[in-house]
This record gives structure tokens, C-alpha cells and sequence, in this order.
């Protein structure tokens, strides 16, 4: 598959972008959680660059990553306690060191000043996302926000994709899915959206060139339409 280049970005009516490893680097403050969780409970902590590796695929997903890297099995009790210990100074915690990514803001402006419809479309619960959005001055830009707590099945399930497009009142032709993962370049496919897909994202150590999407970028401001 031939993927578009810089100069072959067409414009899109509407945006809709993934939120973690996407437009913000959240893994200092997911990882800084997670670290919490385990040493309160006398566990061993994992380094910022594990915790970057399993983000993606929610907290449970995470803490098991780092309990299997570690050798350790605990019992469902002890892991719900993990988790929502896990999960309750996160929420206190959630954008103390998490940054937008480089050239995010600007590409944000000049889309927002262009008056394109942009959106977030994250599997990150709602409990989460507001907040941050709120706490970055990010909530400003975007006319729509779909978190995984929101339509019926997450990414990489079609569903928030559709529900997004149907709040902006745009058609999946005129409208470019970013995100940084299988998880968002899959369910684009599913929703019939082109996708441009973040190469030093939260990728699982997997080159996102592999997974066949419409782009691959390594700044935001290249998904920006190139003037005729």
C-alpha cells in the first residue's frame, strides 16, 4: 500500500482525533499512577518506558502488564484493590506532567481558525478525558467528545466513530481519523474514515506503517491540508 506523504494531504471537513499518544503524552502521569498503585502495596514499580509499552488498552490491562513483567499472580480481590488504587490517584493526578505533543496546538489553531469540526474519539472513560482536556485548555476545540464510556463498544468497534460523525453532522468521506494504534487505524477501516496514524505514539512497539493506514506522521501540523 502506497501511504500519502505530506504534500498528498487533502482537506477534510472534520477531525477527530485519538487522546492518548495522540495529541498528549499522558504516560508520565499513567505511569506515575500505576508506580503508586504497586509500591503501596509493597510491590515493585516499573520504569516510565515499561508503562509507555501497555498503555492503550486501559489500566486493568497495564497493571497486568507490569504484574507479569515482575512475576507476580495475585488474586481478583488484590488486583481490584490495585486498580482502583490504581485508577483513584490518576484521577487526582491526571495532567500534573502530561504535555500536548509537539506542534498539537498549532495544528489545532489553524484547523479550529479554518473552521474545521474536530472531535476527540478516545477509549479513555469519561472520568478522565474532561478533566484533562479541561486542565491542558484543550476543551475549547473540539465540538465533540466521544470517551469509552460513551457508545455502545469502544475502539476498535466502529461505534464511536459512527456516533462522533453523527454529533458533527459529517460524512465519514470528508473526515480523517488520528490516533496512533491498531486500535484507531482498525476501527477507522470499520467506519470507512481515512486515518493518519502517529509514529512514535502508543504503538505497543509495533511500526504503525505495518497496519496499512492512509498516513503516517511525526509531527501533528503534517496532517494539515497543503494549499493548492
Amino acid at each position: 500500500m502506497r501511504l500519502l506523504t505530506r504534500n498528498g494531504m487533502k482537506s477534510y471537513d472534520a477531525y477527530l482525533f485519538d487522546l492518548d499518544g495522540t495529541l498528549v503524552d499522558t504516560a508520565p502521569d499513567l505511569g506515575g499512577a500505576l508506580n503508586v498503585s504497586l509500591q503501596n502495596a509493597g510491590l515493585p514499580g516499573v520504569t516510565e518506558a515499561q508503562a509507555r509499552l501497555w498503555i492503550g488498552h486501559g489500566a486493568k490491562f497495564s497493571l497486568m502488564q507490569a504484574l507479569d513483567h515482575h512475576g507476580l499472580t495475585l488474586d481478583s480481590p488484590a488486583i481490584d484493590t490495585l486498580l482502583d488504587n490504581f485508577l483513584n490517584h490518576y484521577a487526582d493526578h491526571v495532567a500534573e506532567l502530561s504535555t500536548p505533543y509537539a506542534g498539537v496546538i498549532d495544528t489545532l489553531d489553524i484547523l479550529h481558525k479554518s473552521d474545521k469540526k474536530l472531535a476527540v474519539v478516545t477509549n479513555k472513560p469519561t472520568r478522565f478525558t474532561l478533566p484533562l482536556l479541561s486542565a491542558l485548555s484543550l476543551d475549547g476545540y473540539f465540538q465533540s467528545v466521544v470517551c469509552g464510556d460513551t457508545a455502545a463498544l469502544p475502539k476498535p468497534a466502529p461505534d464511536p466513530i459512527l456516533l462522533c460523525l453523527q454529533q458533527l453532522d459529517v460524512t465519514a468521506s470528508c473526515s480523517l481519523m488520528v490516533g496512533d494504534s491498531i486500535t484507531d487505524v482498525d476501527a477507522a477501516k470499520a467506519a470507512q474514515l481515512d486515518v493518519a496514524c502517529y509514529r512514535d505514539g502508543y504503538n505497543h512497539g509495533i511500526d504503525v506503517v505495518t497496519l496499512e493506514p492512509t498516513m503516517v506522521f511525526d509531527r501533528m501540523n503534517e496532517i494539515l491540508p497543503v494549499p493548492a
